[in-house]
């Protein structure tokens, strides 16, 4: 099983060339940091929330200038921590395209070889190149819309948690 797995990705990489490896540590390093997010939102979070709350709660009095501004600096630290790390998503989305851009490049340069080489009646040596040039393209466009939409999920519960926070302390005393 292993074997013909670990067969297939070294036939897939062959075909499309050594950028696909560059693409699939951008893809690797973007999921690591989406997971990251992730698993910050069910532990970490959860105890900041929760010594915000507490530390909010414990104040005797939280309806002056003062205490809103107190408020507001817990709130915005927590934002900040929540969407630690969603930039480098972003940037890593906009990398990957780019990465196959430049697989298609280094391809079509391997076709233009091929051509100078043998002249353009070989389509069979040229189909190396095509494909160098097709399959990174693809893989960079795969990995920026697995990015887009793992970005989207990491923002939007960042803002949802950080708003339910705002919701829950309250300014009564």
């Amino acid at each position: 099983m292993f074997d013909s797995v670990s067969y297939a990705v070294f036939t897939f990489i062959e075909r499309g060339g050594d950028v696909l490896v560059l693409i699939f540590l951008v893809i690797s390093l973007m999921i690591g940091l989406v997971l990251e997010r992730v698993v910050y939102f069910y532990t970490a979070y959860r105890t900041q929330r929760q010594d915000v709350i507490d530390r909010w709660e414990a104040r005797l009095e939280r309806k002056s200038w003062y205490a809103h501004k107190i408020r507001t600096a817990m709130i915005s630290q927590v934002k900040l921590d929540l969407s630690s790390n969603v930039g480098l998503i972003k940037t890593l989305v906009a990398v990957c395209p780019l990465c196959g851009l430049l697989g298609t490049v280094t391809g079509m340069i391997e076709v233009f070889d091929v051509m100078a080489a043998l002249g353009n009646g070989n389509a069979r040596a040229m189909a190396s190149g095509v494909s160098k040039a097709t399959i990174p393209t693809m893989a960079g466009m795969v990995g920026a819309l697995v990015g887009v939409f793992a970005s989207s999920y990491v923002e939007g519960a960042a803002d949802k948690r950080a708003e339910e926070l705002e919701d829950s302390l309250t300014m009564d005393h």
